[in-house]
């Protein structure tokens, strides 16, 4: 798709694939909330989608191929919390801070529909000129 329609939509793709990834995450650490030694875990990847994207902007090769090969080649990280819990069970799930994480991720992701939505509304308009 990058090759008509720019790298700004596989971009947003790539972020709310992210997105929906990282609210899937928080809502399992949620539902194991009440479970003996589980872990809470947490997804990244805006820190390897900048590093990529800074390199690629830095590349010698077209930087619009460099820049659509940096963002499919971006993964997301499944981390896990080992720090030590405050609860005699040995859960380390904090809800204050999983229902924050989701309130978030859920702003973030409307903002990136209505982002892509807008790209999507432009291409039309410009379209419809021909």
């Amino acid at each position: 798709m990058s090759g008509i329609y720019g790298n700004g939509i596989a971009l947003t793709e790539k972020v709310l694939d992210f997105l929906w990834a990282r609210q899937s995450v928080s809502l399992n650490n949620v539902a194991n909330v009440d479970t003996p030694g589980f872990k809470a875990q947490y997804i990244t990847f805006e820190e390897e989608l900048d590093r990529r994207l800074t390199s690629a902007n830095k590349a010698k090769k077209a930087p619009k191929r460099a820049v659509s090969d940096a963002v499919a080649s971006s993964q997301s990280w499944l981390n896990t919390t080992w720090n030590e819990s405050s609860r005699l069970d040995g859960n380390n799930v904090d809800m204050d801070q999983e229902q924050v994480e989701i309130v978030r991720t859920a702003y973030e992701y409307q903002y990136m529909i209505s982002s892509i939505n807008n790209d999507i509304t432009r291409l039309k308009s410009a379209a419809k000129a021909f």
